[in-house]
């Protein structure tokens, strides 16, 4: 059915309707027409009418702005989901004398401090299919000094004290339903934290479109956006601790995670200088997008692990306007 009252205005001074508008009666409402074929062309014709007086509005104000040109009062801000987002008392000051202590003593601080090189190990869940297979290979030559190994039929419990022995600093998981990879586990050796997020959105580097060539052996470099509150802040850092702490620019290549509503959209890059102005760039693969399910303090450990923090649906999202990282 169409909206409650789509009422359409007769012509302004009450004489004759000009051609081409709909016309409604002034408490008429599309939705009490009974037929559905009636009722659903009647609302397009709505819309279009809509779309129409929004255009001609659009088109009188830039006019009105070009007449008056530099006096013309600034354009309105948009509103967005974004910009209207609910405070969040967590939100981390850069100047917090609590979060500077935190950071100089939570589980990444030997990586930060350089303490610490990174060494990966990429596993999938068991008897992986192609197209998983493929993702973790790519992902391997994305970021530095990481392993792939397949596992085959081998508990997380039983992996762990083994790459701990072998001086790996993280491991990663990646599982597949129905054959396409759909939840990435990140656990920080070797107390951990550990984060299970949902994975979507997967594309390989064959199936993105203008694709540069292979990447390089480079480290990349590293942007890390939005990620603004205490638990934003602990993801962000999970993620830089997967690179070597100091990039190698000249081989032009930066991974992007960028966390928007709460959903964290990584990107992988090959940027080049045309002027000192312009600047190209080229998507190398593999790009995929994630959304924290939980938060667990040590390694993985699903019986008796310690949550810091759980996405609960129901309870956490009741405002489109609230978002946690």
């Amino acid at each position: 059915g169409g909206p409650g009252g789509p009422a359409g205005p007769a012509a302004e001074d009450g004489g004759p309707p000009a051609p081409g508008r709909v016309l409604f009666p002034p408490t008429f409402s599309v939705s009490e027409i009974k037929n559905k074929q009636r009722r659903h062309f009647m609302f397009l014709r709505w819309k279009q009418q809509q779309r129409k007086e929004k255009l001609a509005a659009k088109k009188k104000r830039r006019k009105e702005r070009e007449a008056l040109g530099d006096k013309a009062p600034p354009k309105a801000v948009p509103k967005t989901i974004e910009n209207q987002r609910e405070y969040d008392e967590t939100t981390v000051d850069p100047n917090d004398e609590e979060v500077a202590f935190d950071e100089a003593t939570d589980e990444f601080a030997p990586y930060f401090n350089r303490q610490t090189v990174p060494k990966i190990l990429i596993t999938t869940s068991d008897r992986p299919r192609g197209r998983t297979v493929r993702f973790c290979e790519q992902l391997a030559t994305v970021i530095p000094n990481s392993h792939v190994y397949y596992r085959r039929g081998l508990a997380l419990k039983r992996i762990i004290p083994q790459c701990i022995a072998r001086d790996f600093t993280d491991l990663i998981v990646i599982n597949e339903d129905r054959k396409i990879p759909n939840g990435l586990l990140l656990s920080h050796l070797p107390d951990g934290p550990t984060a299970h997020f949902r994975m979507s959105s997967v594309r390989l580097r064959k199936e993105i479109k203008r694709k540069g060539k292979e990447p390089t052996e480079h480290v990349p470099e590293i942007i890390l956006n939005n990620f603004t509150t205490r638990l934003g802040h602990s993801v962000g850092r999970m993620f830089a601790s997967l690179f070597p702490h100091d990039p190698q620019f000249i081989g032009r290549q930066v991974a992007t995670f960028h966390n928007q509503r709460d959903y964290i959209f990584f990107r992988f890059h090959r940027y080049i200088f045309k002027s000192e102005k312009k600047v190209g760039i080229q998507e190398l693969g593999p790009r995929f997008t994630l959304k924290l399910r939980s938060l667990q303090k040590g390694t993985f450990d699903s019986k008796f692990g310690e949550y810091e923090w759980i996405h609960k649906r129901r309870e956490m999202d009741t405002s489109r306007r609230k978002f946690h990282l």
